[in-house]
């Protein structure tokens, strides 16, 4: 008995080539493998059945009651779309087989951002600074004005591709013809060419240069913050419009201060005496010099912080939110080479404050350091 290829389809017998063709259309999205793998079979009876009926011949035998694969007309029941997924089929109906490609492309692009690295000292930092950089870019073609032609002359269609900025490369198969294209190779997807370029720049309508461009770095910047330049870039092929210059700031490390955010730290180093006395040193800070109180009895590693004289805080908007402090770290210096004098004043001091000999500290209960835990310990024994 002889298939029903226009049921396969869903078509009426005097159904028209274009409706033939919209209802596998219709069933091949549904059906492809490569979509739903559970219909492959089913897929491969819709395909067979629109080869048939898409080929006059074939069609007239099954209109007279034959078939015509049954009678080697056919490809046998292979699978009729090896080789093929399935964006070539649909490239077939809708890509450029269909007269529907991409069309050439603008010779006209955009332009790439550009960056460039600024060493800062802390100070200029804190302050922010004005800067005359020296930058290399593509800038637009003073000559041909980025059209990349010579005086006097225009671009012209490609012949290779017809202006279309695509070639085609024709497949044969049961549906006729699968045709895919792919950029023209010899007006790069363009679709014209330059027959007289501008000698400036060789027809890309744009040449490197370097200039001299000024950039205002805001105050409170660190280290791997970026200052955007509009447009201050690289221009694009065709004399594009200019992409963005970026300003990456390096910050150079401080002798003195370390950095922590907004926050700024230093270590000063103390003698005993002072420690124990007590003074008014000069501090050097970002705002000039400044009085540092030491107590009497200050402690080793004691911290002193001095708000407001850190780092300005920048916000994401690029406003000023106040500063960050300034942390002082004091290191207690004990003499290690003392003359004779010297070692009799301290055990002078020492034997007034009852400190000649030295007392462990007591830790827990009922008195004690860890020692005398110990000897009691052994006395039990």
């Amino acid at each position: 008995m002889a298939r029903d290829y226009y049921g396969t389809l869903g078509v009426a017998k005097n159904a028209t080539p274009d409706e033939i063709k919209r209802a596998y259309r219709k069933l091949a999205r549904q059906l492809h493998p490569d979509i739903n793998p559970n219909e492959e079979a089913r897929f491969k009876e819709v395909t067979a059945a629109y080869e048939v009926l898409s080929d006059p011949k074939k069609r007239q035998v099954v209109d007279l009651g034959g078939d015509p694969l049954d009678s080697g007309g056919g490809r046998g029941g292979g699978d009729p779309f090896a080789g093929f997924g399935l964006g070539d089929i649909m490239d077939a109906f809708f890509g450029a087989g269909g007269g529907g490609g991409r069309g050439p492309r603008s010779r006209v692009q955009p332009g790439s951002d550009a960056l460039i690295r600024l060493s800062m000292t802390l100070e200029e930092c804190a302050a922010g600074a004005s800067r005359e950089l020296t930058v290399d870019t593509a800038i637009l073609c003073d000559r041909c004005v980025g059209s990349g032609c010579a005086d006097g002359s225009s671009p012209i269609r490609c012949d290779t591709c017809g202006g279309r900025g695509e070639v085609q490369s024709v497949q044969r198969s049961f549906l006729g013809q699968v045709v895919t294209a792919r950029p023209c190779p010899v007006c790069r997807g363009l679709g014209e060419v330059i027959p007289d370029p501008c000698q400036q720049c060789a027809g890309d309508g744009r040449v490197r240069s370097r200039r001299t461009i000024s950039v205002q770095i805001p105050p409170g910047v660190a280290e791997g913050m970026r200052v955007r330049l509009a447009g201050q870039g690289e221009v694009g092929p065709g004399g594009g419009p200019a992409g963005d210059l970026y300003v990456e700031v390096e910050e150079v490390p401080h002798e003195v201060f370390e950095r922590e955010g907004a926050n700024l730290h230093c270590s000063v180093r103390i003698p005993m005496t002072t420690a124990a006395l007590g003074a008014v040193l000069p501090l050097q800070t970002l705002d000039g010099e400044e009085e540092l109180e030491i107590e009497p009895g200050t402690q080793p590693n004691t911290e002193l912080v001095l708000t407001g004289r850190g780092m300005p805080r920048l916000r994401s908007s690029g406003r000023i939110d106040g500063r960050g402090d300034l942390h002082v770290h004091l290191e207690v210096v004990t003499p290690t080479k003392l003359d004779a004098r010297q070692a009799e004043l301290l055990r002078e001091l020492a034997v007034s404050r009852g400190e000649d000999e030295p007392t462990l500290a007591h830790n827990g209960k009922g008195g004690g350091g860890l020692f005398s835990r110990l000897r009691s310990g052994r006395n039990h024994r």
